[in-house]
């Protein structure tokens, strides 16, 4: 059956090859429904005459009628020419300015003519002006049709070709005019009546030229409502099948490993949070189907601990366990971290990373082919072909955001049965992205700290009080504590004036010559950083100066001090990560982030949130409405791979929860995707997912 909606836009009357050419490479707009699904971002409403007198530097873009009174031009060096015109509408005068081909204007326009002229007005030399206004003739526009005139975004290349916002309206007014007939519904009654949605011609018709607020805003209901619920449906029946049809090992009981851990071992009583997370484990473990759960805890909150019981419950019923880390330092605290753990207990953990090489590489590789490596503790350097499990049972993966689909669904392949999941991240998710991007995935939170932690205390410093800062951190050492100081950046760049760490650290070698200092940044060798990171885990070295390398997998429990130079280049979520660094211990430690003075607006409600509260639940949901759902760390990696063209994550939570309890619903119908009343949901979904969406799984 034909789509109109594939058809070519060059047929389109005003596009033609050339213009097609430019939309496609520059917008990826090739046929009709890209065109319809090219949102305007903004409205103005077209249907009000403003009279002059009624003018304030404060209005934003308004209309007039009026008859241009005379020009006048302006020389301004080398061909260039300003030319204004004269306008009156019997109430006042304003003057329309023009900069570019200037010279065509009196040509163009005519005395003692009427004019709708539509712009944003400003006052100069006393007088209030247009700058580059649209203009057309009074009698070739009907207002009362106009409506809210949509505003659509457009790139440097595309004005240059002569396509602008209006000639993109325009171009969208004659393809509607085109589809005569209602496009075809993609949502079917049973939910367009129950929640009161507007047909998709409609939604489409209304979107581009509603004639009041309230009619955009029904239209974008509906289009929002239904990106969100085909995602959302495709998240749910790909779990659902997901859960059907692969079994899990069966983990029948907990054993001597647990148990001797847990009463001889344990460092401190678990949490309550611990604890519920421990039985959801458990549940999912013995329960005959695979474990897909993503467990969440803010830095600190205990999670490594849960992950080891969990492991230990796999070699309680003789299955092997991993902990895939994305960065080698972080993989060699986990080993160091479940060794210190399992201390006295006869279970063999070995490491395999990069550095791992030659005979000792081959004796651990060895050791995980007969099952004699019970905890294997890597890299990605685990789910390269040569590492042949025995038995692998249960698979721990944390700072999941650090690795691709592919990449996890590798350690599937490892096992005759698919393992045990439990995806970790001390980077809190926001309850609408996790919905999305980890729709697919049981979730887990750790929302307690344990006992004897103190809240890390934030403070906002200027750079020009250096003297004060360094003063702290003198005490702090004095005290016997340690301390970081992150640079964002290695070397000095001519782009930027950064703060950078080569220089810095010479600097703070005199500042503080009675104290020994490491340096750790991404462009050293790995035993050079490892070597400089275990100087300070030990406490040979008071100061740590580094980069961001530090900002996973460094557990130094003495460190009491995080100062954070040039903070204002970090996202919220980063500046969270770097403090959870400190605060380990039983000592009151502070994180200092210091800034320039002059802070946009946005940059100073980063710091302010952080400044406020310690919650990394609070400071995701915050981090996800200012910067939104595409620019967070790792989503592009977790699976967030499909484009929302009109709904946004950040703030739309509460069609998510709509979409997806539609959604649910009708799997729970349907868990096989064959009920005839729901078919068009189905060849809907499959269209999709041949289209140039990547609506890859996640998991």
């Amino acid at each position: 059956m034909f789509d109109i909606l594939q058809q070519d836009i060059k047929f389109i009357p005003g596009v033609g090859p050339r213009r097609k050419e430019i939309l496609q490479k520059e917008l990826g707009i090739s046929n009709y429904g890209d065109l319809l699904e090219y949102y305007p971002y903004k409205y103005v409403d077209r249907s009000k005459i403003y009279k002059i007198q009624e003018l304030s530097g404060e209005m934003p873009f308004v209309q007039i009628r009026g008859q241009i009174l005379s020009f006048e031009e302006f020389d301004m060096g080398a061909r260039k020419k300003r030319v204004v015109a004269h306008v009156s509408d019997g109430t006042g005068i304003v003057d329309l300015v023009w900069f570019v081909r200037a010279q065509r204007i009196a040509s163009s326009y005519k005395v003692n003519t009427d004019y709708i002229i539509f712009g944003r007005p400003t006052i100069y030399n006393g007088r209030y002006q247009f700058v580059h206004p649209e203009i057309e003739k009074s009698h070739e526009l009907n207002l009362s049709e106009m409506g809210m005139q949509p505003y659509y975004v457009t790139t440097e290349k595309m004005k240059k070709s002569g396509i602008t916002s209006r000639t993109i309206e325009k171009i969208i007014k004659s393809l509607l005019e085109q589809l005569r007939t209602p496009l075809e519904e993609t949502l079917p009654p049973f939910i367009t009546n129950r929640l009161r949605l507007v047909s998709r011609d409609t939604a489409f018709r209304n979107i581009h030229y509603p004639k009041t607020p309230e009619q955009a805003e029904h239209a974008r209901f509906r289009l929002k409502f239904e990106e969100l619920f085909y995602v959302q449906l495709n998240i749910v029946r790909y779990a659902s099948d997901h859960r059907r049809k692969y079994r899990g090992y069966i983990f029948q009981h907990v054993g001597d490993y647990f148990n001797t851990f847990y009463h001889n071992n344990l460092p401190f009583a678990l949490t309550e949070a611990q604890k519920r997370v421990m039985r959801e484990i458990r549940k999912d473990t013995g329960s005959g189907r695979q474990m897909n759960r993503l467990l969440q805890g803010d830095v600190g909150s205990g999670k490594t601990l849960v992950a080891l019981m969990s492991m230990l419950i796999a070699l309680d019923n003789q299955y092997q366990a991993c902990i895939m880390a994305p960065t080698e330092i972080l993989a060699e605290q986990h080993l160091s971290t479940i060794r210190a753990f399992l201390q006295g207990m006869d279970i063999r953990v070995e490491l395999l990373t990069g550095i791992v090489k030659g005979k000792r590489r081959q004796q651990v590789l060895d050791g995980v082919a007969d099952g004699s490596v019970q905890i294997l503790v890597g890299t990605h350097a685990i789910i390269e072909d040569t590492v042949l499990f025995n038995k692998l049972g249960m698979v721990v993966i944390d700072e999941q955001h650090r690795f691709g689909v592919a990449q996890r669904a590798k350690l599937w392949t490892k096992s005759t049965n698919p393992p045990h999941i439990l995806v970790m991240t001390a980077t809190p998710i926001p309850r609408t992205l996790a919905m999305t991007l980890y729709g697919d995935l049981d979730v887990s939170v750790i929302d307690e700290l344990p006992p004897g932690r103190k809240p890390v205390v934030t403070i906002h410093q200027y750079d020009d009080h250096v003297a004060t800062l360094y003063d702290g951190i003198r005490k702090q050492v004095m005290q016997g504590r340690q301390v970081y100081i992150v640079f964002p950046l290695i070397k000095e760049s001519e782009k930027s004036d950064m703060k950078n760490l080569e220089d810095g650290y010479e600097a703070l070698l005199h500042v503080f010559p009675e104290f020994r200092l490491s340096k750790v940044h991404g462009q050293m060798k790995p035993a050079e950083k490892e070597a400089e990171m275990q100087r300070f885990v030990r406490g040979e070295t008071q100061i740590l100066v580094a980069t961001t390398v530090i900002e996973v997998g460094v557990n130094v429990p003495n460190a009491s001090v995080m100062v954070i130079l040039d903070a204002q280049r970090f996202g919220l979520s980063q500046l969270h990560q770097l403090r959870g660094r400190v605060g380990r211990g039983a000592d009151q430690s502070f994180c200092i982030l210091v800034t320039k003075p002059q802070l946009s607006k946005e940059t100073r409600m980063r710091i302010d949130i952080m400044c406020d509260t310690n919650d990394g639940f609070r400071i995701a949901e915050a981090d996800l409405k200012l910067r939104g759902p595409g620019d967070l760390e790792g989503t592009q990696q977790s699976g967030m791979a499909f484009d929302l063209k009109i709904a946004d994550i950040a703030r739309d939570g509460q069609i998510v929860q709509m979409a997806r309890d539609e959604a649910q619903k009708i799997i729970d119908d349907d868990p096989d995707c064959v009920k005839r009343e729901y078919q068009l949901l189905w060849n809907r979904l499959a269209a999709l997912k041949k289209s140039n969406i990547n609506w890859a799984s996640i998991s």
